[in-house]
């Protein structure tokens, strides 16, 4: 069975806690037992992903692992996942038509602002969950933000960093796993999966990338973790694409949808059980 013919959930198989912020209404906050509660702001971007992929890629794959995760949470996990950001901060690819992104400052300052609006329910524990790598030092400033200013308990996710099973990492490969990291085999998978309607196979290829290149040629600059280039996507190819788009497939992509939702949902009831900061 496709994803997308997958019936939706009967309401019986959820539990009467509402999943979702913008589903309760006001009154309904008043009841929450708000230490027991995790707030989720999903965080993705609208932005280019080569000529075979759509803007919307990142925003459809943060809410597709979401969309995963709910059937492995717990009835009595308290988690409510707030509306999707979907404009980050892309300016790494506004060399591409279509790309929309936020200033830094003004795009830390709106994720503060909602970040005090779950402290003012009395939510102490939030989880940022980012689908974007352009978001990643973002999300690290606002998390500690709000930290110092309300007193909350943060956690920064990325959902290309959620732990997956060594058979779900192996369709892919390690060369893969490391330098395909936008719009690649994965990427490119993972919306066959979910919105094969969007992706043009046509067009897709095997986008080199220039990291590739710099790993083979110099030992530390180029080991991947001693040192960060501040690149744009035309840097890694001049089609702002990095990975083999060719080598995707819809099965794969459903594999690490089904193992990243396990996995979110494993990690939201962690933060469940462990103590909030004091």
């Amino acid at each position: 069975m496709t994803i997308e013919s997958q019936p939706p959930a009967s309401p019986a198989s959820f539990p009467a806690f509402q999943r979702f912020w913008a589903d309760l209404k006001s009154p309904d906050f008043a009841a929450l037992d708000v230490a027991a509660t995790i707030a989720v702001l999903p965080a993705a971007a609208i932005e280019q992903h080569g000529p075979h992929l759509p803007l919307s890629v990142d925003t459809d794959l943060v809410n597709g692992v979401i969309a995963h995760c709910l059937p492995h949470l717990k009835p009595e996990q308290r988690v409510l996942f707030m509306p999707t950001q979907c404009i980050g901060r892309s300016i790494e690819h506004v060399e591409f038509a279509g790309t929309l992104t936020l200033g830094a400052a003004t795009l830390i300052q709106s994720w503060i602002d909602l970040g005090e609006c779950v402290a003012r329910t009395g939510i102490k524990k939030l989880v940022l969950l980012n689908a974007h790598g352009g978001n990643v030092s973002t999300m690290d400033i606002v998390g500690r933000e709000l930290r110092a200013r309300f007193g909350m308990t943060v956690w920064m996710v990325n959902t290309f960093g959620l732990p997956l099973p060594a058979d779900v990492r192996g369709l892919f490969g390690a060369d893969e796993e490391r330098f395909g990291v936008h719009g690649g085999d994965v990427e490119t998978s993972m919306m066959l999966a979910l919105h094969p309607h969007k992706v043009d196979m046509g067009l897709a290829t095997n986008f080199h990338s220039s990291s590739r290149d710099r790993a083979a040629g110099f030992t530390i600059l180029g080991d991947g973790r001693s040192a960060k280039l501040a690149w744009s996507s035309q840097d890694l190819n001049p089609q702002g694409v990095a990975g083999n788009a060719a080598a995707a497939t819809a099965d794969k992509g459903r594999a690490v949808l089904v193992a990243a939702g396990r996995s979110l949902a494993q990690l939201l009831d962690e933060v469940s059980r462990i103590p909030a900061l004091g």
